[in-house]
């Protein structure tokens, strides 16, 4: 099998070099850490103490494992040496920031050559990963060596599923994953479907709702709030994880809205670094006046009638304490929704399109609470965000409904903590060795 996934691999990474090279050459994206992914020459930890080897793919999946890391360090009392892989510039640019006192490195790309040799130089006792990143070769890998697999936080999309349960032969990888904590029922029955073993599944919920930051006078909050000069009566929209056309709709509902306030601010932040500067240049070619956080200057903040572009890695978390009223982008296109609890979690009141299924038992715990505002089409759009902006009250009860829905759920981080060091409690350690 690894040889016909390896003929796969490399057909597809011959088709994609072109965009590859594009990428590379217009954005400066995929220049960094070829000898990882295509030999496995990961660095390591120059540490004596068992590693465990955590994965993250990008920029969301590594503000979760922040929390899986920092927690399982302390339930474990420092005793193991950490290794963070990412699968992407963005998540290997903030798993450098938010992670710099453990070795952070690139994931092999799932060739049988790269993986063997990555699982032999980490020689971790468990490989733990983030969502979902289940590569063939490498869990195959980490088998042969007897290394225990990990899956937190898990999920399987309906389309993951549609093409899991078609490659019969993934059985086996499945059913060698020793651990499970699947976010829901419908995502732990969906991977005993295909091939874990029920023992080793277990719900334990999204950790997405642990560590939110719910004060919205927080220290980085505060300081954002300070740099674009918001003053106490205005009123903020987010329109954050967005792609086209989501920034010129939060544009037209702004500026409807304010036609009814002046005391109305617009921060955009769409989802992919290499959109901030033509998101920004399309914006001014249709006549907004527009600027950049990395432009601003303590002593000079944008006015009130400037549209500002967040167009930084990492800050979004805290600038989502920033408003009253969030749209959270991605789901009026293919990307099938972003997360929506960080702004849950501050009180905001949320909007979103109808494509959210990567978040579907989000969105339904907080429909059930009447917390979150999901509308079909531009118009509805345009009229929720209106009203939201020009309804104080309303607003505000739909805020604090999400907030009371975020703070019941915070449970997920410490049950799959509990998992983990289960898994590597010393009587089955021993058995491995032996």
């Amino acid at each position: 099998m690894k040889w016909l996934l390896n003929i796969l691999y490399a057909t597809a990474l011959l088709l994609l070099s072109p965009v590859i090279l594009w990428r590379m050459l217009r954005h400066g994206r995929y220049r960094a850490g070829w000898r990882e992914k295509l030999l496995g020459q990961l660095s390591v930890p120059d540490d004596t103490r068992p590693r465990i080897w955590f994965h993250a793919v990008s920029v969301g999946e590594v503000v979760q494992l922040e929390k899986v890391v920092r927690a399982f360090q302390t339930a474990t009392n420092d005793q193991f040496s950490i290794l963070v892989t990412t699968s992407t510039d963005t998540g290997h640019q903030l798993a450098c920031e938010r992670l710099s006192d453990f070795c952070v490195t690139w994931l092999p790309l799932d060739f049988s050559w790269a993986v063997s040799r990555a699982v032999t130089r980490v020689q971790p006792e468990m490989l733990v990963l983030m969502e979902l990143e289940l590569w063939p070769n490498l869990l195959t890998e980490c088998g042969r060596q007897n290394t225990p697999t990990a899956v937190v936080n898990a999920r399987m999309s309906d389309r993951s599923f549609r093409g899991y349960r078609k490659l019969s032969f993934l059985r086996s990888v499945f059913a060698g994953i020793s651990v499970v904590a699947a976010q829901s029922e419908q995502y732990a029955n969906r991977l005993r479907l295909l091939g874990v073993p029920s023992e080793n599944v277990t719900i334990s919920g999204s950790i997405k709702f642990d560590g939110l930051m719910s004060d919205r006078q927080n220290g980085a909050t505060n300081q954002l709030r300070d740099l674009f000069g918001i003053n106490k009566n205005e009123t903020v929209l987010i329109a954050g994880s967005t792609q086209a056309p989501e920034e010129q709709m939060a544009v037209h509902a702004w500026q409807s809205a304010c036609s009814h306030s002046d005391h109305i601010r617009l921060i955009i932040v769409p989802r992919h670094r290499e959109r901030f500067e033509q998101v920004a240049s399309d914006l001014r070619a249709a006549g907004c006046r527009v600027t950049s956080r990395s432009e601003i200057q303590t002593t000079n903040p944008p006015e009130a009638d400037e549209i500002i572009i967040l167009d930084t890695i990492g800050e979004l978390a805290a600038c989502w304490g920033l408003a009253d009223v969030a749209f959270v982008g991605g789901s009026f296109g293919p990307r099938n929704g972003q997360n929506m609890l960080e702004p849950a979690a501050y009180g905001a009141a949320i909007v979103v399109g109808p494509r959210t299924s990567n978040f579907r038992d989000i969105v339904s715990l907080l429909k059930d609470a009447d917390a979150i505002v999901q509308v079909a089409n531009e118009a509805e759009f345009q009229s929720s965000i209106i009203n939201l902006l020009t309804a104080p009250e309303s607003r505000s009860q739909k805020g604090q409904r999400a907030a009371s829905v975020v703070a019941a759920q915070k449970h997920a981080l410490s049950s799959t903590i509990d998992l983990l060091t289960a898994e590597l409690s010393s009587d089955k350690m021993s058995c491995r060795a032996a």
